[in-house]
């Protein structure tokens, strides 16, 4: 039975191929080698914001004229909800608290929540991943805070869809770490 729902899956690969339908990628986070100290007991992540050509299903590169291409490659998941789990996750690993993306899953509320605003996510053709943006921690005990954050990444912008996709996780990845130390302390 197994090597017939394999054969069927390839069968059905090959028609969708055949058939024009895209590709898609998936981001895969970065390992994480170090534990931050956070001033909470538990985080939910609200859902991010993007720009409409970040949330937009097609892979995006921005040239110098600000000019955005698009590529035929997709992500594989919608990056709104992406990025925010991404962020949850980088958070719960880095920080082994207790952190969820929205809607908060458990019954005692959290500590603390976490709103994520991006003006730019794009990968540049001169070979520079951007994350800019603004990030708001409200607090139920304590003090509300919010901030800005610019980042910058190297990546090989010939890389086409992989590239930047490895440089999308490499950037949420070191926001979180940012997020942690400057918002969540």
């Amino acid at each position: 039975m197994t090597l017939i729902k394999s054969i069927a899956t390839a069968v059905t690969l090959a028609l969708l191929s055949a058939c024009g339908a895209p590709q898609s990628i998936a981001v895969k986070s970065p390992p994480i080698t170090e534990t931050l100290r956070i001033g909470f007991s538990s985080v939910e992540v609200k859902d991010v914001s993007l720009p409409s050509y970040a949330a937009a299903d097609e892979i995006a590169q921005q040239a110098p004229d600000g000019t955005m291409i698009t590529s035929d490659v997709l992500w594989a998941d919608a990056p709104e909800r992406a990025i925010g789990l991404e962020l949850s996750r980088n958070l719960a690993r880095l920080t082994h608290k207790r952190v969820a993306a929205e809607p908060w899953p458990f019954e005692e509320d959290a500590a603390a929540t976490l709103a994520v605003r991006f003006t730019d996510l794009v990968g540049g053709t001169d070979g520079i991943y951007r994350a800019t943006g603004q990030y708001f921690v409200g607090v139920y005990e304590g003090r509300e805070r919010s901030g800005l954050f610019d980042l910058e990444l190297p990546y090989d912008a010939e890389g086409g869809p992989t590239a930047i996709a490895a440089a999308r996780g490499q950037i949420i990845l070191n926001l979180t770490k940012y997020l942690a130390r400057k918002g969540l302390q």
